[in-house]
């Protein structure tokens, strides 16, 4: 049985299903002027920017705070 965790909004949801969202939301484009991070701006790609953001808290938390408002 799955277990539920209704303060975690996140649970169940992985960075890269976040990402993904984030992208076709926003695009590369803009994703990369609301979060300035390398990886949005340069060359973009899934697999780069999932590196970076699993290894970086700070840019993690970012990206899941915009995935949260973008859902809301």
């Amino acid at each position: 049985m799955k277990e539920v965790q209704p303060n975690n909004p996140l649970h169940g949801i992985t960075l890269e299903m976040i990402l993904h969202h984030l992208v076709d939301y926003y695009g590369w484009e803009e994703l990369g002027s609301i979060v300035n991070i390398r990886c949005f701006i340069y060359n973009p790609g899934i697999k780069s920017s999932l590196a970076f953001l699993r290894k970086t808290p700070w840019a993690r938390k970012k990206v899941e705070d915009l995935y949260l408002e973008s859902i809301n």
